[in-house]
């Protein structure tokens, strides 16, 4: 049987590509990745073989080798057609050539093409990344090693051509194995490593646990992108990083002057932070592809429509607008233009959500997308965008490019969907967009994810941001980074900058500087300030300097793509800038060429298509807190609620078809009203354990029954699931504030918050 996508030759050999070891190297929160790739032509013939595989869409990749027996050729950059025309000159006289290309489409897929191996010869290809690691709702630091690369969806009215083919297997045919160690360095101790994969024990090279080591355990089915999620204490501490010049390079270049990396978190007034604003259009962008269900049908109808909109929506604040919009190859909107919420449109929208199903065709998001963009904003009334989807598409510049035109209407949040979802699309709409970025994979729950988005959403936007940089005379800084347009409370922003000038020789006392950081938020003035030396480190292998060079890369790139190739001199500047830093591009590649003893390879070369894997297919603890003494106004709720009120049982019980196991927690959000409030009746009993006689019982006279409900159903949360509180933190907010407005309406002149049941 012959397999069409040339997984094995016509005589049943396996494809060459036999084996791939990692090796990751992690300094505080940037990473060195090294992959060796082993292939064996196995066959009678010398063999052409290409591999197309993912890696981070803000990856690096900073070195290239081959090693033929034991000869190692190191890689040039070249302009990329350039490459591409010598390589098929080196193929045609029989030479031996190896070239590794990034998509024109998307910056998160390359090809590799290993060219005219002789029959029985093996070679070991080399390939080296730098990347950053992105920040987690849970403060850890996310490292992701794509494995899994799934078909792109092209629009048939695209532009873009010549993309690379991609040959993908089911993920338990994948005939070639995958080893990975890490080691970890960091100025701060390691907590702890996690992984959604199988790691073996994690080991300490220090008693101050600064230094580690750990690995994956073998046996890797190439079913998932593997994750690395490193804690670290002391995670928000800001950081700058001087690393020096690269010895043999021109002063004055990029990589012939120190470059500092700076990351810094900004920490907002706490009066201002208590302030969320209650004004904004939310728009629910929502993933319905066919791709979609073949991820797994039962965690995107759970998580996504049930769960996180059911949240989502339970969340919004009163006075705000939205809209969900599904999108395939065609959108779909649940109103003709974003609605004032309230109870009937909250209740219409979770309507549509259950009967909402992944069969929209292929994931076309830019058609949405424009369509958003051309609707009029509303007044006062800020938007706010949050993008769900598997990031399958194969016109990710073009995406991004949109979202930057449009960055000054929105801001834009996104989610990545299951494995191996585009890191370039998902990180790159939410750079552009001014938002923030999140990925789900396996286990991973999204509520709490998704509501950090929301958090920062709901945050008052950060205005008029200036960076200003203080060095000794004699010193000039040159900035790498593009303008910070975005800010967030604890979220860390990256900059990197250029040290030009004699900054060696400068005396030990004046060996530093500083930055600092001016912004509006809320009409008040805000400064963060970064002192650093500028004392140059030595050993960190020109990390930051390709880091740096990667931010200039792609802002030029893009600055390329919206002057549709008519400004001057960009593409000139990037291959320059590329080829002097040796670090990749859209419009350059890596060429290694091994001459074979001066000797042509003979007989007819055959090309095979080396498959990448695809996936089809109670806590009693009380705060102090305003929620929990606003209910101890409403007479002694706790204990009642301690004595009467214990987990639901249906929690240890195995769930059944006929009985399937239902979360209280998700109950009670369902439950609640648009205003914040709940109502007396049944099913909130249910929720708490009890009958609805044992509920309503000890309500005392004087209260309402709503507001009764309300405060059990938030004495039940602080009492039952502070684990899970930053899933219903806004609900909670909410039916305070329901509970404020309603005590102030019946008793004008009674100080609710300053009454003597809160000392």
């Amino acid at each position: 049987m012959v397999n069409c996508c040339g997984l094995v030759t016509v005589k049943n050999k396996p494809v060459p590509l036999k084996s791939i070891a990692v090796e990751v190297s992690v300094q505080g929160h940037v990473a060195t990745v090294s992959s060796t790739l082993q292939y064996e032509n196995q066959e009678e013939s010398p063999l052409e073989a290409i591999f197309v595989f993912p890696l981070p869409g803000e990856a690096a990749v900073c070195r290239f080798s081959a090693k033929i027996g034991q000869t190692e050729v190191v890689a040039e950059v070249q302009e990329k057609q350039k490459a591409r025309e010598q390589y098929d000159d080196l193929l045609s006289s029989g030479q031996q050539a190896f070239l590794l290309e990034e998509s024109d489409e998307s910056p998160d897929v390359f090809k590799l093409s290993v060219g005219s191996l002789p029959p029985g010869e093996k070679a070991s290809i080399s390939l080296d990344y730098v990347t950053e690691l992105a920040v987690q709702a849970d403060d850890g630091l996310r490292l992701c090693l794509p494995a899994v690369l799934n078909p792109r969806y092209q629009p048939q009215d695209s532009g873009s051509g010549g993309s690379a083919l991609v040959s993908s297997v089911p993920t338990g045919s994948v005939p070639y194995s995958l080893s990975l160690s890490a080691r970890v360095s960091s100025l701060h101790p390691i907590c702890r490593i996690e992984s959604n994969c199988p790691l073996d024990p994690l080991n300490y090279l220090n008693t101050e646990k600064t230094q580690a080591t750990v690995s994956l355990a073998a046996g890797h089915q190439f079913d998932r992108d593997v994750e690395l999620l490193l804690y670290y204490q002391d995670t928000h501490q800001p950081t700058a990083i001087v690393e020096a010049a690269q010895a043999s390079a021109k002063p004055g270049s990029l990589m012939g002057d120190p470059v500092v990396m700076l990351s810094l978190y900004p920490e907002f007034p706490n009066d201002v932070m208590s302030s969320m604003t209650s004004l904004g259009e939310f728009l629910f962008v929502v993933d319905r592809s066919g791709s979609m269900s073949l991820k797994s049908s039962t965690q995107w109808l759970r998580c996504i429509l049930l769960d996180t909109l059911l949240l989502l929506l339970k969340s919004l604040p009163m006075g705000c607008y939205f809209n969900i919009i599904g999108f395939g190859s065609r959108y779909e909107s649940f109103f003709t233009k974003s609605v004032e919420y309230s109870q009937k449109t909250m209740d219409e929208a979770l309507q549509k959500v259950k009967a909402m199903r992944a069969d929209l065709g292929g994931t076309e998001i830019l058609q949405p997308l424009k369509h958003i963009y051309s609707q009029p904003c509303l007044p006062d009334q800020p938007r706010q965008l949050f993008l769900f989807t598997d990031g399958e598409v194969g016109n990710t510049k073009e995406v991004l490019d949109l979202v930057k035109a449009n960055a000054g209407s929105h801001r834009c949040f996104s989610f990545g969907i299951g494995e191996g979802a585009s890191s370039a699309l998902i990180s790159g709409v939410a750079k552009q967009g001014g938002g923030h970025s999140q990925f789900i994979t396996g286990q991973d729950r999204m509520q709490p994810k998704v509501m950090q988005s929301l958090r920062f959403a709901l945050q008052p936007a950060v205005v008029n941001i200036s960076v200003k940089w203080n060095v000794p005379k004699g010193v000039s800084v040159t900035s790498l980074s593009p303008p910070i347009r975005v800010l967030f409370q604890g979220q860390r922003a990256l900059l990197y900058a250029q040290l030009t000038g004699k900054v060696r020789a400068l005396p030990s006392a004046v060996m530093s500087g500083s930055v600092t950081v001016k912004y509006s938020l809320a009409e008040q003035p805000v400064e963060n300030q970064l002192s650093f030396s500028l004392k140059p480190a030595e050993d960190t292998g020109l990390t930051v300097h390709r880091l740096g060079a990667r931010t200039l890369i792609r802002s030029l790139e893009m600055e390329e793509r919206q002057g549709d190739g008519k400004k001057k001199g960009v593409q000139e500047k990037v291959v320059e800038l590329s080829v002097q830093s040796g670090v990749s591009s859209v419009f350059t590649a890596f060429i290694a060429v091994h001459k074979v003893d001066g000797e042509a390879v003979q007989g007819p070369m055959l090309r095979r298509q080396v498959p990448t894997p695809s996936v089809c297919g109670y806590a009693k603890q009380q705060r102090r807190c305003k929620e929990m003494i606003l209910c101890r106004y409403y007479v002694n709720i706790v204990t009642v609620l301690t004595i009467c009120c214990p987990v639901p049982s249906d929690l240890d019980c195995p769930a059944t078809a006929s009985n399937p196991v239902k979360d209280p927690l998700l109950q009670l959000i369902s439950l609640q009203k648009a205003s914040g409030s709940w109502v007396l009746e049944a099913a909130l009993a249910e929720v708490l354990g009890k009958t609805e006689e044992e509920v309503a019982k000890p309500k005392p006279a004087q209260v309402d029954q709503e507001v009764w409900a309300t405060v059990l159903a938030l004495v039940w949360l602080y009492g039952f699931k502070m684990e899970a509180q930053e899933e219903w933190q806004f609900l909670a907010m909410k039916a305070v504030s329901w509970i404020q407005s309603w005590h102030l309406k019946f008793w004008p002149s009674s100080n609710l918050i300053g009454n003597k049941w809160f000392r």
